[in-house]
């Protein structure tokens, strides 16, 4: 299931930004105890920053990394999964952008005699 969910991503860059979002968020989850103090915390604000950097140079600037980068600064949101969200909502927004898919006309058997 996660392997043709990663294949169906149409770049690299995509693949590798969930991987960096599921990567950070897994981690601050696993060590919670180090990121504890939040804001006060100077390796949990190293980490989101550097997360953030390589979110935008993978995927391009997107509003949604923003408050992500706020509200991984509040003590307690280690726990939540927000780059990996964050991640979701810029990717599917870039597959669905409300613009309508045009697709080749399909050769019935007809049209083959």
């Amino acid at each position: 299931m996660w392997r043709e969910f990663f294949h169906s991503m149409k770049s690299p860059e995509e693949r590798m930004a969930w991987l960096v979002a599921l990567g950070a968020d897994l981690l601050q989850w696993a060590v919670t105890p180090l990121f504890v103090e939040g804001a006060l915390s100077p390796v949990d604000a190293v980490l989101d920053a550097g997360v953030a950097v390589v979110l935008v140079r993978l995927l391009g600037w997107h509003w949604a990394f923003l408050p992500t980068l706020m509200i991984e600064a509040l003590p307690g949101a280690d726990l939540f999964p927000t780059w990996t969200m964050a991640v979701y909502f810029v990717t599917r927004q870039m597959h669905h952008s409300g613009e309508p898919i045009i697709l080749p006309p399909e050769q019935s058997s007809h049209s083959r005699a």
